[in-house]
This record gives C-alpha cells, structure tokens and sequence, in this order.
C-alpha cells in the first residue's frame, strides 16, 4: 500500500511540514517520487515513521535517532519493548506463550492458555495475560522480531479460547436485549469483541456477533430484521480522521434508533466530532459499567 505525506500526517499526528523537515535535515524517510514529484511512502516508510515517533515521544531527539545505525534503531526499539511492563505474576507465561508461538508449537500454546483460562476465569485472563501478550506481539511486529504467520498462529488459537468459553455460557431468555458487534469492513482483528461478547452473555444480553470485516450496508439489511437495542463496533487500526468521521457519521444515520457504542483507538475516537449520542467506552472496567447501566434501565422499564 502507498501513502501520501497528508496520509501520514493523520496516520502519526505529526504534520507534514514536519515530516518535510525531518526527511531534509535528517534524511528520516525516503520516499518514492511520482512523475509529478509527489511523495509517495509504503509501509515500510509508515512503519519506520511510527517507531521514529515512538522513540522521540520516550525523550530522544530527533537529530539522534535518525542518525543510528540500523543496529543501534533496533537497539533502542528492545528497550523500548523491555519498558512494556507486565505483572510480574504473569509475566513468565507471557513470555513462555510467545515462544511457542514463534516456534509454531501449538499444542503447548493451547495447553498453557487453557490453564491460564481455568485458574484465573474468561475475563481476568484476557486482562492479565491476553492483553498483554497481543500489546508485545505489536511491539515486536514493528520491529520486526515476528511475521504476519506468527501473529495469525497466536489470534486464532486465542479467538478458539474465546468461542469455547463463550459456548460454556447459559442461553439468554429471548425476551433478553440485544446487541449487535461487528467490525467495520477494513478491520480484522476481533479478539476485544469477541471479550465483549463473552461479557454480554454472561450478563444474560441476546447477542448477533457478526464478526470482522462487516460492509455498512450489511448493518442496513439486519437492522429492519431483528430488534436491535444497542451496537457495539471496535475501531483499533490506524486511519484518517476525515475517513473515520465519515464512517461514524454514515452509521449514526443507520442506527438511528439503537443505543450505539464504541471502542478501540482512543487517538483516533477522540478526534472524532458529532459523537455526544455514542457511548465511548475506554476501558474494560467502562464497559462492564456500561452492562450495569443497561441492566438497571432495563428493571426500570
């Protein structure tokens, strides 16, 4: 994929004349040229722009970054991933889970997951040793310690883990209200919804999961369907803002008449305008607020 300077400015939040500034003196990136002299940057270009960032926003100057060796970028990039504390409690499972995942041993990454799901239960573990684990595995991706195959290896085992605690649960009466979760269509990674729907079924909520990927106009055809009283959506990746606000903007028009709610990335969410009718939940413990609020609405009706 190619990006634009305006691209990268909404991508990074740092401004283009910056980005201008940062390549001329300290040679930071190195764009392609098109015929008519625009800069063009792909991912490897994005990748390096958002670890130069990374580095300089932990207290290193500019000038200092840019002038390092591959070597010495990399160097800086493993403190950086050391800093990323984890409860020491867990920590040698995190770790342990990312070597088998590395090493393609899935026996052993299933075996010690569904241990770490029996001792401490579906939500602790995703807190505790889930989260983490999926923050390191970012961390390591952008400096490149992991591939796209080892970080598909790791979700869909988690994803397993979640399905089967999630079929563990007790139906809900079908009187029970309902929430809709889904992706948008350009964001793959379900695993916080899929935390969500677990909750919701253990608080006794009727829930259509549609999973990762959902077209805007496929939220239009299930509405008319069913009765929807809420809608939950993650928007984790890296996006434009003009491209997000009209995202929300078209589904706000759909949703009308269903309570909406969002998670995912909070730079990106708080930028967005017009959104006073979304419940915006920050955090895990905001959420389950969230499930009170609606169980007592709901005694109330």
């Amino acid at each position: 994929m190619t990006y634009s300077i305006s691209d990268l400015e909404q991508l990074s939040g740092i401004q283009s004349h910056t980005i201008r500034m940062w390549e001329q003196r300290y040679d930071a990136l190195k764009p392609d040229r098109s015929e008519g002299n625009t800069r063009k940057y792909d991912d490897e270009q994005l990748k390096r722009l958002l670890n130069i960032v990374s580095l300089n926003q932990s207290g290193i100057k500019i000038s200092k970054i840019c002038s390092l060796s591959s070597h010495d970028f990399n160097v800086l990039l493993d403190r950086q991933l050391e800093r990323f504390t984890i409860d020491k409690r867990y920590e040698a499972i995190v770790g342990q889970l990312i070597r088998y995942g590395i090493s393609f041993d899935g026996i052993s990454f299933s075996n010690l997951l569904t241990r770490s799901f029996q001792e401490l239960g579906t939500i602790a573990c995703y807190q505790e040793i889930i989260y983490p684990l999926l923050v390191k595995l970012g961390l390591m991706w952008s400096k490149d310690d992991i591939c796209p195959a080892h970080e598909h290896f790791i979700s869909q085992i988690i994803r397993q883990k979640l399905f089967s605690a999630i079929d563990k649960l007790p139906n809900c009466e079908a009187a029970a209200e309902r929430w809709l979760l889904f992706l948008p269509e350009d964001e793959d990674h379900d695993i916080g919804l899929l935390l969500a729907y677990y909750i919701l079924k253990l608080n006794g909520k009727n829930v259509i999961f549609l999973g990762s990927k959902v077209p805007l106009s496929s939220i239009k055809e299930v509405l008319p369907t069913t009765k929807i009283n809420h809608i939950l959506l993650f928007m984790v990746r890296a996006r434009m803002v003009n491209a997000a606000q009209d995202y929300i903007d078209q589904l706000s028009d759909i949703c009308a008449n269903v309570k909406m709610h969002l998670s995912g990335n909070g730079q990106l969410i708080g930028k967005l305008a017009n959104v006073d009718h979304i419940n915006w939940c920050k955090t895990l413990e905001e959420f389950e607020e969230t499930m009170k609020k609606t169980a007592i609405y709901e005694t109330n009706i």
